[in-house]
């Protein structure tokens, strides 16, 4: 045995993928899905930016 062969061997490339052609409902999808995420996008960003939802909570009477 020689000194070469121990240790890690390096993994072999895996062969590059064809482009597939899409026709136009995957087209379609694929907008729809990126339209969808910024709009969740949008929602995050406006949503972190405010305090607690509803904000009503328990009511306190004025009588004590």
């Amino acid at each position: 045995m020689s000194g070469r062969e121990g240790g890690k061997k390096k993994p072999l490339k895996a062969p590059k993928k064809a482009n597939k052609e899409m026709d136009d409902d995957e087209v379609a999808f694929k907008q729809k899905q990126k339209d969808d995420q910024k709009a969740m996008e949008a929602l995050k960003t406006k949503a972190s930016g405010k305090g607690p939802l509803g904000g009503s909570g328990i009511k306190k009477s004025g009588k004590k």
